[in-house]
């Protein structure tokens, strides 16, 4: 199976029992049974909300995801960076958060078009190199 990204809110659906996307999520996550690759800005994100709504339950949980290798992450480099900023400014009438500008640009950067996310309206406008759809995972 391709090289999935992964936005915030299948992680927190996946984590959090009371979540209306968890059996969905539960679902998906079992069935890519490959690594998802994320950034640091969507683990940013994760975590607050995993914070508000499980507490340090909620963390831990997304901490072992991450120390067991079920997500990857992507550190976006320098021109990484320079990508963000001019996504977030096209962007900028939906607007674009740094959690998805940070999943574009890698996306660019390792060829990659697969998403699982909760967020279909921003990413089914959002494009690969100016050009190309996502294909969009959502439960």
């Amino acid at each position: 199976m391709p090289d999935t990204l992964v936005d915030a809110g299948p992680l927190i659906a996946l984590l959090s029992r009371s979540d209306r996307f968890h059996a969905g999520c539960v679902r998906i996550f079992r069935e890519l049974n490959s690594p998802l690759i994320t950034t640091l800005p969507v683990i940013t994100e994760a975590m607050y909300f995993l914070q508000v709504y499980g507490g340090l339950t909620g963390q831990g949980a997304l901490w072992k995801l991450i120390l067991r290798g079920d997500l990857v992450l992507e550190h976006p480099g320098p021109a990484d960076l320079v990508r963000m900023d001019a996504l977030m400014k096209k962007y900028a009438d939906l607007p674009m958060d740094l959690a998805d500008a940070s999943l574009v640009a890698v996306a660019e950067r390792n060829s990659l078009n697969r998403v699982f996310t909760l967020d279909r309206s921003d990413f089914s406008v959002y494009r690969i190199r100016d050009r190309n759809p996502f294909t969009i995972i959502h439960p």
